[in-house]
């Protein structure tokens, strides 16, 4: 496969210079390098500007509520194991509204990749403040500036026991594609979280603002994704020095596993003919 079987013929909305482009052109070029065909992969995303991005890519999709990605994602996984399920979200989306949905899937550790499109905006809704927004950044309705103190994912996901939780930055495709090929390949839930730029809503977080502070802390030998002690010291980090890459990485059983899915036969492939449901749908009527 190359990126070009991957290509739609929907026409891209977002606004000239989004980061949600370099997040597209990167999971593109990580499935084309997967070799899986476009009927073996499904895009689930919610509501949003990063919502719409499984249009832009040709294989299976479907669009959620909002804040309501995961679930789907997670039934999809358990029915038919042989695809692979990735979530491709916002900071909105998934960590305000689908806040609740991606902490209690983080303990069931089934076998998907979220990427969350995280902008610390609203984009879709015209510029409010979302769970990442930094104190103070004054909004449309937030004026005298974000009092609460902003969300802090990655931190959470390890604390949660998520055994992969990553960041990756927009404008790096190479290394966001990176990234994205890694979480897949992780047997169990990783996030990805992906720092994009909104060009039309966030004036502080520019790119120009995110290229004077991020470092891949993957190119420091001595840095040890294993140690979670470490790996918290390293969520914190923001402001002048912000690192990208994998941040915490630990093999466990994955809800498949334990549950024992793995070992009977999948949803999918099990025998429907001869099934009479006509009693059921006279309950409805």
């Amino acid at each position: 496969m190359n990126v070009s079987d991957f290509k739609s013929n929907d026409e891209i909305a977002w606004c000239p210079g989004c980061g949600d482009f370099g997040i597209l052109g990167a999971l593109k070029k990580t499935l084309a390098a997967s070799d899986k065909r476009p009927q073996d992969i499904l895009l689930v995303s919610g509501i949003g500007q990063a919502a719409k991005l499984p249009h832009y890519i040709k294989c299976n999709c479907f669009n959620g509520l909002h804040g309501r990605a995961i679930p789907p994602a997670v039934a999809a996984k358990i029915a038919n194991r042989n695809l692979t399920v990735i979530v491709t979200t916002g900071d909105g989306d998934c960590y305000g509204e689908g806040g609740n949905h991606l902490m209690h899937n983080i303990r069931r550790n089934v076998d998907i990749t979220v990427i969350v499109c995280n902008n610390q905006i609203y984009g879709l809704t015209k510029g409010q403040a979302s769970p990442t927004t930094d104190l103070g950044y004054v909004t449309k309705v937030q004026v005298n500036g974000v009092i609460l103190e902003p969300m802090h994912p990655l931190e959470m996901a390890i604390a949660l026991g998520c055994g992969f939780v990553a960041r990756g930055y927009s404008s790096d495709m190479e290394h966001l594609s990176w990234l994205i090929s890694e979480g897949i390949k992780h047997k169990g839930f990783s996030l990805i979280d992906v720092l994009q730029p909104c060009v039309t809503f966030n004036k502080k977080n520019t790119h120009e603002w995110y290229a004077k502070r991020i470092y891949k802390v993957n190119e420091d030998a001595s840095y040890n994704p294993g140690d979670k002690m470490a790996a918290y010291q390293k969520t914190e980090e923001w402001g002048e020095r912000i690192p990208i890459g994998i941040i915490y990485k630990s093999e466990k059983e994955s809800y498949e596993d334990r549950s024992g899915l793995n070992k009977i036969i999948p949803l999918v492939e099990e025998e429907i003919e001869n099934i009479d449901i006509s009693d059921i749908l006279r309950e409805f009527i």
